[in-house]
């Protein structure tokens, strides 16, 4: 199998697989942690959503440039992922610098303020579009390796 489509074909499953732990995290996680906040307090049993979050963005972060070296000189490959590295650093870096620190303060607070941590909630919501767009981009490249490699 041609190195472009595999490696396009793991960028691809790793970006839904980070858009699904998104998707889990606000449809189930986010709905009741701000009433129960040892939910997400690993310190109290809560769950540690760091140990999905670092694993899954390192290794697509990883992919995504070995891919991106790959496959440049396919033009639909190069564009597909470089769109994909656009949305997907944009989402990191509004994580890193506002959601992140305010939800490790959330997982080591003694008490949290329920309104506070349903307007977290709804804003890291927000962030839905740019990993819905990393996810749609890196499937897009997947495609587009793939009729480069059939044809």
């Amino acid at each position: 199998m041609d190195m472009v489509v595999l490696s396009t074909a793991l960028t691809a499953l790793l970006a839904n697989i980070a858009l699904g732990g998104g998707v889990f995290e606000h449809g189930l996680i986010d709905r009741a942690w701000p009433r129960k906040p040892e939910i997400i307090q690993p310190g109290k049993g809560g769950i540690s959503r760091a140990r999905f979050w670092i694993p899954a963005h390192s290794a697509f972060e990883i992919v995504l440039l070995v891919t991106l070296y790959l496959g440049w000189a396919n033009d639909g490959v190069r564009k597909a992922l470089l769109l994909a590295l656009v949305a997907h650093v944009t989402l990191r870096l509004w994580s890193a610098f506002d959601m992140i620190p305010k939800a490790i303060a959330f997982e080591k607070a003694e008490t949290v303020d329920e309104a506070a941590a349903r307007d977290w909630t709804r804003r890291s919501l927000m962030r839905f579009p740019l990993a819905l767009l990393t996810s749609f981009a890196a499937l897009t490249a997947f495609g587009a390796a793939c009729g480069l490699s059939l044809g």
